[in-house]
This record gives structure tokens, sequence and C-alpha cells, in this order.
């Protein structure tokens, strides 16, 4: 608990609220979550738990068993939009906590379109673990993009020494706009490369497509103009050795 109030501290840059301390120990006292490891996040003066944090939760509980179906009745796969059930059984007598949850195009992040099927799973499982644990804050993962995106980049020229070999001549000025936003508001650029990655769902950035490198900048922009101090939060949740051994 202590170890937590003092990484919020130093994240925030200040003493945290008082609401804000009092959830953070609770989180800390009841469930032992971790916010260095990002288990725990503070996006817009709120906190959410993570996936990883909750699928720690329920290894130190030593939870039985997670069993994840499809709703065939309420998805369509035509349209993208995919409803799964997870049961979460935290002991060997338990007749199971259920979980649904859904996705499609229009309530995930842009970075995983096409994945819609994943994100409801990760859903699915985070409710009922939430359920099974009595957890009564919302995971990251159950709400959309975060924040959302208001706005779409400048339109490009095609023309010029620009031109990235792909026709779209984006890619000098889309670094560019990153560079400025990480000089404007003081940002670890090893912790934005790994924000980066996890955020467009790749191994590295190069195999990131010229939209989620753009999607990625202009959340990043937007983010840190609305509230700078959840993003740094954020951010560091990929401060972890392992995390950086992956991004160098």
């Amino acid at each position: 608990m202590r170890k937590n109030l003092v990484v919020a501290r130093r994240l925030l840059g200040r003493t945290l609220p008082t609401r804000l301390a009092e959830s953070l120990a609770s989180l800390s006292k009841d469930f032992a979550f971790s916010l260095n490891s990002g288990e725990i996040q503070l996006v817009n003066g709120k906190w959410y738990v993570t996936h990883t944090g909750l699928i720690r939760l329920a290894r130190r509980k030593r939870c039985c068993g997670i069993h994840v179906e499809a709703v065939d009745s309420l998805s369509d796969s035509a349209a993208r939009r995919f409803v799964l059930k997870a049961t979460v059984y935290p002991s060997k007598n338990s007749s199971g906590f259920v979980g649904y949850g859904d996705a499609d195009p229009s309530n995930v992040s842009p970075s995983v379109r096409g994945a819609e099927m994943r994100v409801a799973e990760t859903r699915a499982v985070n409710r009922a673990l939430r359920k099974a644990y009595g957890i009564g804050i919302c995971s990251v993962e159950e709400i959309g993009s975060l924040p959302t995106l208001s706005e779409k980049l400048p339109a490009q020229s095609t023309h010029g020494n620009g031109n990235n070999g792909n026709g779209n001549g984006t890619g000098p000025r889309v670094r560019d706009r990153l560079c400025q936003l990480i000089r404007r508001y003081q940002l670890d650029p090893a912790l934005v490369k790994a924000y980066a990655v996890d955020f467009c769902g790749v191994k590295t950035l190069k195999e990131a497509t010229r939209d989620q490198v753009e999607t990625f900048v202009q959340q990043l922009a937007d983010w840190a103009e609305k509230d700078r101090n959840a993003l740094l939060c954020q951010l560091n949740s990929y401060a972890r050795p392992n995390q950086r051994e992956g991004v160098a």
C-alpha cells in the first residue's frame, strides 16, 4: 500500500486527493494490486483494474478454472460483433461466476479492429473475475478506447521528399509530431515506444501500419493535453525491467 501511494504521488507530481488515496489504499489492502506493475491504472481521475491485474489476482487466489464460450445467438461474425460468456470457478465447489463481454467495430480501439472476438473474450473474463472476487471498479479493457479520439490527423501531402515508399507520404510527418509530443510533455521515449507497440498490437513498430501509427500519435496527443498525469500512469505500466528489455 505504501509503495503504491509513493508511486502514485511520484507520477502525479503532487499529493493524491483524499478520495483517490483512500480508494488506492483499499485496492492495495484488499487485492494486493500493484500500480508499478500495471495491475491498476489511473485514467481520467478514476482507478481501473487491468486484465493483467485480474489474472494475477486469480493466480494468487488459486482460481480453479475459467471457461469461455461464444454466445452464437447474440453474435454476428459478418458484422464483426461477438458476445462471449466466461465462467470463473474460484474454488472446486463453486457453481461459477458468469460474465459477458461484447465487442464490435464501434466499441473497440482502431488498433484492434479485426480482433473483436479476442477483445470480447478479454472483457468477458475480466467481468467474471471481478464478480468472483468482489471487485467493484471497472477494468480498462471493458471500456472503449481511452481517451476517445475526437479528431483525426491532418491530411498530409503525397508529394515531396516526405514519401515513405507506400504512397502515403505521412511517415516523416508522423514521426516528427511524435518527437514534438515527447519533448513538449517530457515523456520517456522508451516507454512511449513500448506503449506504441502494445497499442498497435505488433511485436515491433516496423510491423505497424501507417493508420495504426497515426491513430496512436493522435491518441497520445489528445491524452497528453487532457490529462498528462493519467498518461504518465499508463506509460509507467511499461517500465518493468522485462518490458524495457523487450523495447530495446
